[in-house]
């Protein structure tokens, strides 16, 4: 009898740690309602140093969850298709219920909804603003001016620099490369590029 009693408690202990391993681990998400798509970040502090490691811009919405303009403005926030794809792709992405203690966040006060960027340079871009009063305010009527704004005031001076910086470094490389080729006395030997071809070569 004591036998079977064994038995049926290490039956019981089995069946239960296979449950507990049938059951799915769901992560913790901090879209709130944003976008589900996007990789949400926890805090600001943890927005920094993604800024320091993917060189991407930092989006910070202020919000609360009882605020009526807060929730008129995340329903077409994540409806938008544009702004989605944009924060999913090009932005490290967070949402704030708490205000941060950077007075940096709050330039104008802390009312909700606002938005602001932080770039790669660690900068909180004061510069880029809404169209209301309140400068960091958007409503649900300016989606298509936030999708502007994320894509003409945010990332192409972005894209611009980068294009500039590698212009810039391919000419002194070749600039490099034609005096060391006549340093080496190798250039005696070819045949002297007429006029045009000088001026691209030192161009």
């Amino acid at each position: 009898m004591l036998r079977w009693i064994c038995f049926a408690l290490i039956l019981g202990v089995c069946v239960s740690a296979a449950k507990q391993k049938q059951k799915k681990v769901t992560p913790v998400s901090f879209s709130r309602g944003w976008g589900v798509n996007i990789s949400w970040i926890k805090n600001y502090e943890e927005g920094l140093l993604n800024i320091a490691t993917s060189q991407k811009p930092l989006m910070v919405i202020h919000h609360k969850v009882d605020c009526p303009h807060s929730r008129a403005l995340k329903k077409l926030f994540a409806a938008d298709k544009a702004i989605q794809k944009m924060a999913k792709e090009d932005f490290i992405m967070l949402n704030m219920i708490e205000d941060t203690t950077d007075k940096n966040m709050a330039p104008d006060g802390y009312y909700v909804p606002r938005i602001l960027f932080v770039d790669p340079s660690m900068t909180v871009r004061t510069d880029i603003v809404g169209k209301h009063k309140l400068a960091y305010s958007y409503g649900p009527e300016d989606m298509e001016t936030l999708s502007s704004i994320l894509w003409i005031k945010v990332l192409k001076p972005s894209s611009y620099h980068d294009a500039k910086q590698a212009a810039t470094e391919y000419h002194s490389a070749k600039q490099a490369l034609i005096k060391a080729f006549h340093k080496s006395g190798l250039g005696a030997w070819v045949k002297k590029p007429n006029e045009q071809d000088q001026f691209s070569l030192s161009s």
